[in-house]
């Protein structure tokens, strides 16, 4: 209960000067923000959960970069050639 009087003395002291207030707020700002992402951290659990099999190949599709090659035939994709017979020039 003392900690809550002292802060408040300081910040009643700080009302004076807007330069420290602001100061101060942002201080204050970021302390809450380091807090909650500090406990958010911890509330996460990071390891993948067991669950069914699709939910982990849904999670793995999310996770790639590359899309995958259904349609290989589909219109705009080009088709890689192979080395033909070459004809000989008569």
């Amino acid at each position: 209960m003392e900690l809550w009087a002292y802060v408040c003395a300081q910040v009643a002291g700080l009302a004076d000067q807007p330069a420290g207030l602001l100061a101060g707020a942002a201080l204050g700002a970021a302390a809450l923000l380091t807090a909650l992402l500090a406990t958010r951290a911890l509330v996460q659990d990071p390891t993948p959960r067991a669950g069914s099999r699709a939910t982990g190949l849904r999670a793995r599709s999310r996770r790639r970069r590359v899309p995958r090659q259904v349609d290989p035939n589909a219109p705009g994709r080009p088709r890689p050639r192979a080395p033909g017979v070459r004809l000989s020039a008569a």
